[in-house]
């Protein structure tokens, strides 16, 4: 539609290091900006866009939103109805300095149900196998800042959601007093219902970039 884009990758290692890695895309991208993070994401935008006066607003996708000691563990474990754990399929192994980590994977057999219910098949079982593991540590590292407390900001709700239950959804989205939009949908809903993302992140710049 006319906007330039670009998907940066995030190494999924713990939000302070995610975000030091998105801030060098941040900056080598010049003009307003908007910012969307999906799922733990939200930790990383959050972070990385603090004080960044050219980040206009910040949308969250089925994300998180914490406050500055909050994990996205401890928000997950707030209200029920997150059924991630006993889908997680964990690998531990030795970094360089003799120490152990553990990445944690979703279990190719369970990926559709719990991630992606309302993605075909096929398509589900493709995003299965191409899944890129999270830290472990990622999600038990706390926030630091909370660049929804300065920036606009817009949510859309999952209210089928298996991974981040909606009630914890809700409470983060209020707190932040986002713009919200709720949608019948799965953990997955950029896949699920792109055009309705689409058009939140659109309605996000339409409103904030002058």
């Amino acid at each position: 539609d006319g906007y330039p884009v670009v998907a940066a990758a995030d190494p999924l290692r713990g939000p302070a290091s995610d975000a030091a890695a998105l801030r060098t895309v941040l900056d080598h991208v010049k003009g307003p900006k908007i910012v969307v993070g999906h799922s733990y994401g939200g930790n990383v935008i959050s972070e990385a866009t603090t004080g960044d006066p050219e980040v206009k607003a910040l949308v969250y996708v089925a994300a998180f939103l914490p406050a500055p000691g909050e994990s996205a563990l401890e928000l997950t474990n707030k209200y029920p109805g997150s059924t991630l754990p006993g889908a997680l399929d964990p690998v531990t192994y030795q970094q360089a300095d003799g120490s152990t980590a553990t990445d944690l994977y979703i279990r190719q057999d369970k990926f559709h149900h719990q991630f992606a219910a309302d993605v075909p098949v096929r398509q589900a079982a493709l995003m299965a196998a191409e899944q890129r593991p999270i830290a472990q540590a990622a999600l038990e590292e706390k926030a630091t800042t909370a660049a929804w407390k300065t920036k606009p900001s817009w949510d859309i709700i999952t209210t089928e959601d298996l991974n981040i239950p909606p009630a914890v959804q809700r409470f983060m989205a209020e707190r932040a007093h986002a713009h919200t939009t709720e949608v019948a949908a799965s953990h997955s809903v950029a896949v699920s219902h792109p055009h309705l993302v689409a058009d939140v992140i659109e309605r996000a710049a339409r409103t904030t970039v002058r």
